[in-house]
């Protein structure tokens, strides 16, 4: 019962993540959602609204990448049974962002907007390559494991875990962090860029790059020196020719 209980709570757990990822899709590129990062009442003075806007942001930061760390799993799983632990931590960043999301205040002055037809056009379609760029990058990995399914399916079946073995497929073979470089795009990827939006887009930009010196110090840890040669390799976003 315990294992079929796991299972369902994991499945639930993917489930909220699935909707909150397409509810950020609407979020950042104001379309389709009721409540988007442009929209809302601007009765808000801007120091209060970027105070605000800054606490949900960190909030998200901090819970993505302490949880994240080695050390926090040691602790955590005292708690929190292993096969769930990743649907737990899928879980709560999920209400973060669904937090961040109810919370965000707009900041409206217009920093720029392209006008241009050809260029809204492009940015139209960079904003939709980079979160596809994003899903696919997961899917290169393992989707399901990244997102917890597939341990909870595992714990439902009696399989043990297998260590996930170091890959670099299609995309990882041009850049190192091809979902963050995904999520870049898309957020910086619009037409009409508000200050909210601005502030959003540096913000989550300084957040990735500052997370990924801590997953690689973890990457490191795990692979030694088999991604010590690939990170030579490869660059970290910006894709260039394979150094030799």
């Amino acid at each position: 019962m315990g294992r079929i209980l796991a299972f369902l709570y994991g499945v639930i757990c993917y489930l909220i993540f699935l909707v909150t990822f397409l509810y950020a899709i609407g979020f950042v590129g104001n379309v389709f959602v009721p409540k988007s990062i442009d929209t809302g009442t601007l009765n808000t003075p801007l120091s209060m609204a970027l105070v605000v806007d800054a606490v949900l942001l960190s909030l998200f930061a901090v819970q993505h990448s302490v949880m994240a760390r080695q050390w926090f799993k040691r602790a955590w799983t005292r708690f929190v049974p292993p096969p769930v632990e990743r649907s737990t931590y899928v879980l709560l960043a999920s209400l973060v962002l669904a937090l961040l999301f109810w919370q965000w205040q707009p900041m409206g002055p217009v920093v720029w907007e392209v006008r241009n037809a050809t260029g809204r056009t492009l940015l139209l379609a960079l904003f939709w390559i980079g979160w596809g760029g994003v899903l696919f990058s997961t899917y290169l990995v393992d989707h399901f494991a990244l997102f917890g399914l597939k341990q909870v399916y595992n714990y439902l079946k009696g399989r043990d875990a297998e260590p996930i073995p170091f890959q670099s497929p299609a995309l990882y073979k041009m850049v190192r962090h091809p979902l963050y470089l995904g999520f870049v795009i898309a957020f910086w990827s619009t037409a009409r860029m508000t200050f909210g939006h601005l502030f959003f887009a540096v913000m989550t930009t300084a957040y990735i790059l500052l997370a990924i010196q801590f997953e690689e110090r973890d990457l490191v840890r795990s692979y030694g020196d088999t991604y010590r040669v690939y990170r030579q390799k490869v660059s970290m976003l910006i894709p260039l020719p394979r150094r030799r």
